[in-house]
C-alpha cells in the first residue's frame, strides 16, 4: 500500500469517526448532555488507562485506550464547536502552526547539532509563542501528579542550562538530603521531616532523570510488583488457612522470599 493511499484511508476513518460523534451529539441522552466540566474526571481516568496500557506494552489495550481518548477529544472539539469557540479543524489548524513554530530546525533556517541542543532552546522557542508560556516553568500544570511534576519542573530547567555539570554530582546532592532526614527525625519536627522528605524525594526524581529513568514509570512498576508479591503472599496463607493478620512477620516474610524466588511481578 503505497503513502499516498493509507493516508486517505487515515482521512476517510477519521472523517466516519467525526460522523458517529455528530450523530451522538445529537440523538444520545449521555452523549448530547455532555459538558467540558462533566467529561473532565472521564478524561483524566482516560488518560490514567492509557497510561497503565503504555507501561504494559500491551498492543491491543494501547490501540483502545487511545480510541478512547480520541473520543474525549473529538467530543470536546463538538462541543466547542456548537458554541463556536472553536471546532476539530481549528484545534487541527493551532496544533499545525505551533509544531511548524517549535521545529525552526525543520521548517525554518536553525541548524541544531542534536538533541541536546534542541531541548537546550525549546523553552525559549516555546515562550517566543503567541500566548505561549511567560515564564520557564509556567507550562507545567498545577494538577500534575507531585512525582511527574517534579521531573517536568527539572527538566525545563535543564533546558536553559540550570543542571549538574556532571551527572555523577547529584548523588552528594541525595546523600546530603538523606542526612537532613535523618537529622530532622531525631528531632522530631513534623513539619520538618515532611519537608525534607519532600527535598529528598526531588533530589531522587532529579537523579532519575539524569540517567534516562523516568521515575513515574520507574515506581509504578515498583508498585506492580509489589502487588503481585503481596496476593501471592495473601493467597498462600489462605490456602493454610490463615488471615495475614494472623499470621507472625516471619511467617508472611517466608511466604514473601517464595514470591521473590517466582520472581512475581517482574
Amino acid at each position: 500500500m503505497n503513502s499516498k493511499n493509507n493516508r486517505q484511508q487515515k482521512l476517510e476513518a477519521f472523517g466516519k469517526l467525526l460522523d458517529v460523534v455528530d450523530n451522538l451529539r445529537e440523538k444520545c441522552p449521555w452523549d448530547s448532555v455532555q459538558t467540558n466540566e462533566s467529561m473532565r474526571p472521564n478524561t483524566i481516568e482516560e488518560a490514567m488507562e492509557l497510561a497503565d496500557a503504555l507501561l504494559g506494552n500491551d498492543n491491543e489495550k494501547i490501540k483502545k485506550e487511545l480510541g478512547d481518548v480520541l473520543l474525549h477529544v473529538v467530543l470536546y472539539a463538538r462541543i466547542g464547536e456548537e458554541t463556536g469557540a472553536y471546532d476539530i479543524a481549528t484545534v487541527c489548524d493551532a496544533l499545525r502552526e505551533k509544531l511548524i513554530f517549535r521545529h525552526p530546525h525543520i521548517y525554518g533556517n536553525d541548524k541544531v547539532s542534536g538533541v541536546d541542543e534542541l531541548l537546550h532552546h525549546w523553552e525559549v522557542i516555546k515562550m517566543k509563542e503567541k500566548d505561549g508560556n511567560k515564564t520557564i516553568l509556567a507550562g507545567v500544570p498545577e494538577t500534575l501528579p507531585s512525582l511527574i511534576k517534579a521531573e517536568r519542573i527539572q527538566e525545563k530547567a535543564a533546558n536553559v542550562g540550570f543542571d549538574w555539570e556532571k551527572k555523577e554530582d547529584v548523588w552528594d546532592k541525595v546523600k546530603e538530603e538523606i542526612s537532613e532526614v535523618e537529622a530532622e527525625m531525631k528531632l522530631g519536627n513534623e513539619t520538618n521531616i515532611e519537608k525534607e522528605f519532600g527535598d529528598l524525594f526531588f533530589a531522587l526524581v532529579n537523579a532519575a532523570r539524569l540517567y534516562g529513568i523516568r521515575p513515574d514509570n520507574a515506581l509504578e512498576k515498583t508498585n506492580l510488583k509489589f502487588i503481585a508479591r503481596f496476593n501471592h503472599v495473601e493467597a498462600r496463607a489462605s490456602a493454610q488457612g490463615k488471615h495475614l493478620n494472623e499470621m507472625t512477620l516471619q511467617e508472611m516474610d517466608k511466604l514473601w522470599d517464595e514470591a521473590k524466588l517466582l520472581r512475581l511481578g517482574e
